[in-house]
């Protein structure tokens, strides 16, 4: 395996699929099989969730609901995917799945505590963050590099909803979209691709943690990702652009 430990990036859509709704069983289903069969190839996997199927921003913006407010509301969104996740997870046998908060919430998970989460991982748990930092003002993009270099993941894996790696410009819009293969984190931030927070690549880019951006719904793109793989977007310092020159 290229990586031992690797923290995996769902986003909220993840859990949403092709739904309406805020869940689609047969995309969670995916998703943790995804994770088991990882995990299962002795894979040390550590997630941080989203929780923009339940809750997003515009949402707030259209009830007037403040900023922390509505923050608030998306960690607690989190929470919620973290528990369905654990609960998909438990219910094909991975019983080893433990959620960690940052907000204290000692009822249902356990606080997040740095050292613990790598114990866990040591021992083959799954470990699943929520609530970001328990903090306002943040997605869950930096939360998920931050935790990655503080449990010391090789690599962060960026399962997406809707798109399979980084583009040279919105592919649903401008039919003359390319997709990198690889490209620097320099180049994503000079070129303001917005794949994740320019934050949360400006912290990747200082501690040398690369990312892979790929479809969520890819079947089998964690694994082959970390059996080094071609797949998605691979983002690093060291990395020089290169297309994808399969046609879309």
């Amino acid at each position: 395996m290229r990586y031992k430990r690797v923290l995996v990036k769902l986003s909220g859509g993840a859990f949403a699929g092709k739904s309406e709704g805020s869940f689609d069983k047969d995309a969670v289903d995916q998703l943790a099989d995804e994770i088991i069969a990882l995990s299962s190839s002795g894979v040390e996997v550590a997630i941080m969730v989203g929780g923009g199927n339940i809750f997003r921003g515009r949402l707030a913006e259209q009830w007037n609901i403040e900023r922390v407010e509505a923050d608030n509301i998306g960690m607690m969104a989190t929470v919620i995917n973290s528990l369905i996740l654990r609960g998909a997870l438990s219910a094909r046998g991975a019983d080893e799945t433990r959620v960690m908060t940052a907000i204290p919430m000692a009822s249902i998970t356990e606080p997040y505590i740095r050292l613990r989460a790598i114990k866990h991982l040591e021992k083959g748990y799954t470990v699943i963050f929520a609530a970001g930092t328990g903090q306002p003002f943040v997605t869950t993009d930096y939360p998920a590099v931050q935790r990655a270099i503080e449990i010391r993941a090789e690599v962060i894996l960026a399962a997406k909803q809707g798109t399979d790696g980084v583009y040279s410009a919105d592919p649903k819009t401008d039919p003359t979209a390319t997709r990198y293969t690889t490209i620097s984190f320099d180049e994503v931030l000079s070129l303001g691709l917005n794949v994740m927070d320019q934050s949360a690549f400006m912290l990747a880019r200082d501690h040398d943690l690369p990312i892979h951006v790929f479809n969520a719904n890819e079947p089998g793109a964690m694994q082959r990702a970390c059996e080094g793989e071609s797949v998605g977007t691979y983002v690093s310092s060291a990395s020089s652009s290169a297309y994808d020159s399969a046609p879309r």
